[in-house]
C-alpha cells in the first residue's frame, strides 16, 4: 500500500482527522507496532504531504515548473500501459519521441521500437556497435523471485542477441517493499545468476532499494535486468527487412507470463517447459556460423505475442508480413500450447518467448539448418510482402493480425479487465499525446534555465 498516495487522493477531500484516523488503521494492518507509533507515521506523513502541496502557491515560477508533472488525467491501467497491446504500444511511441527530442543521437534510438537501443564505437579505427537492453520483472511473479530473475535475465539477453551483438554483461535494479522478506533479494539474485552461469555472462553491477522508502507498506518486489552486448556488423533491427523475406520460428516455451499462467491457474509442470535456454542456443548458433551479418532482422515474440511485433515491424517498416496459423501453432511447446488452449488464451497474443529471424530465402535455409543442428526446433513460419499490413493464413482463410487492446488475457484477474478497445481510446491518446508534448517542452525549458546560468 502506498500511504503518501493515500494522503494525497484524500487530505483535499476529505476531514485531515478522518484521513489520519483511516490510516493510522491501514498501517497497523502492515506493521507489527502500537497505535502510538502508527498514529504518529500517519501524522508525519500527512504533515509531509501537506508542506508539498504548498507549491501551488510558491511565487518562483522555475521551482513550479520542476518540481510539478504534466498531468494527462489518464491512468497506466486505463490505456493498458504494461499490458502489452495498443494503449502500451501509442504510450512508449510517445516516450521514444521525447528521446528523440535532444541533442544527443543513437545508432538505434527508442523511436525504432526495436528491442534494445545501439551506439556505434570507434576503437583502433574499426566500427563496434554496441547495444544495452533492460526489461522488468514480471508482476505476478514477486512471490516467486527465483523465477522473476530467471526469466527476466533471459529476456534482456534476448534483446541483445536479437539485435545482433554477443551479450557480454548484465546488471540489476531490485526494489523490495518495506516489510519484504530479504530472503527474495537473494533468491531473485540466484536467479539472474543461474541464467549468468548457463550462459556465461556475469552480472556485474546492480543496484538494491526499497520501493518507495517508507511509504510503501507490504512485501511487492519489482525489478529490472539489463544487459550489454557488442557487434562488429550493423544491428540486425526490424528496418532492416525487405520484401521477399522468410520469415523464420524457433519453439517457444514461454517465459515469465507463461510461468505466471501456469502458476496462478495451479498448472505447476508447465512452469518446468520455460527453464531453458534454448533461445539463447539458437542465437549463438547463427553468430558461429558467420551469418549474422546476412541476416536482415532478428525479435523475440514478448510483447503482446506474435500479433504485438507483427503490429510493430509493419509500423516501422511500412511492409506487410504474411504468417501461417498452423506453422505458428507448431512452434509453440506442446505442454504450454496444450495449457494455452485449455485456458482459452490466444497463442498469437500471449508472449511465448520464440526467437523470430527474417533474412533472404537462401540464407533462411541455411539458418535452418544452422540452428536445428544446435537442436532448437525452428520452421519457417511465413513471408514480408509490399501489403503494408499483417495477415494472418487460417484454415478459413485469411485474416488481418491485429494487436488487442490488451495481451491475451492469461489470468483470470486479467479476464475480467478485458481487452477491448474502450471507447474513450481516442480521447485518452490525445490527452497523452499532450502530456508528452508538456513533457517536452518542460525539458527544453528546464535546459535552456541551466543554459543560461
Amino acid at each position: 500500500m502506498d500511504i503518501e498516495g493515500f494522503v494525497r487522493r484524500n487530505i483535499k477531500d476529505e476531514d485531515e482527522s478522518t484521513v489520519q484516523k483511516t490510516l493510522t488503521d491501514k498501517i497497523l494492518e502492515y506493521k507489527n507496532i502500537d497505535q502510538n507509533q502508527a498514529n504518529a507515521m500517519a501524522a508525519a506523513v500527512i504533515e509531509e504531504v501537506k508542506n508539498t502541496l504548498k507549491i501551488d502557491s510558491y511565487p518562483d515560477e522555475f521551482m513550479r515548473d520542476l518540481i510539478k508533472y504534466p498531468e494527462s488525467d489518464v491512468s497506466m491501467g486505463d490505456i493498458g500501459v504494461g499490458s502489452r497491446g495498443a494503449g502500451d504500444f501509442f504510450v512508449h511511441r510517445k516516450i521514444a519521441e521525447i528521446i528523440s527530442n535532444t541533442n544527443s543521437s543513437a545508432y538505434i534510438s527508442p523511436s525504432a521500437q526495436d528491442d534494445g537501443g545501439v551506439v556505434k564505437a570507434e576503437i583502433d579505427s574499426k566500427d563496434v556497435y554496441i547495444t544495452t537492453a533492460v526489461d522488468g520483472i514480471h508482476s505476478r511473479l514477486s512471490e516467486y523471485p527465483f523465477l522473476g530473475g530467471f526469466h527476466v535475465a533471459r529476456a534482456t539477453l534476448r534483446d541483445v542477441c536479437v539485435m545482433g551483438a554477443d551479450p557480454i554483461a548484465m546488471l540489476s535494479d531490485l526494489h523490495l517493499a518495506d516489510d519484504g522478506d530479504v530472503g527474495k533479494l537473494f533468491d531473485f539474485t540466484a536467479g539472474v545468476c543461474a541464467v549468468s552461469e548457463l550462459v556465461d555472462v556475469p552480472l556485474v553491477a546492480g543496484s538494491t532499494l526499497r520501493v518507495g522508502g517508507d511509504m510503501v507498506l507490504g512485501d511487492r518486489l519489482v525489478s529490472a535486468v539489463g544487459a550489454v552486448g557488442i557487434s562488429k556488423h550493423p544491428p540486425t533491427a526490424r528496418k532492416r527487412a525487405e520484401s521477399g523475406d522468410i520469415i523464420l520460428l524457433t519453439e517457444g516455451s514461454g517465459g515469465g507470463t507463461i510461468s505466471t499462467t501456469a502458476i496462478y491457474h495451479g498448472m505447476f509442470d508447465v512452469v518446468r517447459e520455460t527453464m531453458d535456454i534454448s533461445f539463447i542456443k539458437a542465437s549463438e548458433a547463427i553468430f558461429k556460423a558467420g551469418l549474422l551479418p546476412e541476416v536482415h532482422a532478428m525479435t523475440d515474440v514478448t510483447n503482446g505475442g506474435l500479433r504485438g511485433d507483427a503490429h510493430e515491424i509493419t509500423k516501422t517498416t511500412g511492409l506487410g508480413l504474411t504468417f501461417y496459423e498452423d506453422k505458428i501453432r507448431a512452434m509453440v511447446n506442446p505442454k504450454v500450447l496444450d495449457m494455452l488452449e485449455k485456458l482459452d488464451i490466444d497463442p498469437l497474443g500471449v508472449s511465448v518467448d520464440s526467437l523470430m529471424i527474417i533474412a533472404p530465402e537462401d540464407i533462411a535455409i541455411q539458418v535452418k539448418n544452422t540452428i536445428s543442428n544446435a537442436g532448437v526446433r525452428i520452421d519457417e513460419i511465413g513471408f514480408v510482402d509490399e501489403t503494408g499490413v499483417s495477415k494472418l493464413i487460417t484454415e478459413t482463410g485469411e485474416e488481418e493480425l491485429k494487436p488487442l487492446f490488451r495481451e491475451a488475457a492469461y489470468t483470470k484477474i486479467k479476464k475480467i479487465v478485458g481487452d477491448i478497445e474502450p471507447e474513450n481510446f481516442e480521447a485518452m491518446k490525445e490527452k497523452v499525446q499532450k502530456a508528452a508534448l508538456d513533457a517536452i517542452k518542460k525539458k527544453d525549458r528546464i535546459v535552456k534555465t541551466i543554459n543560461d546560468r
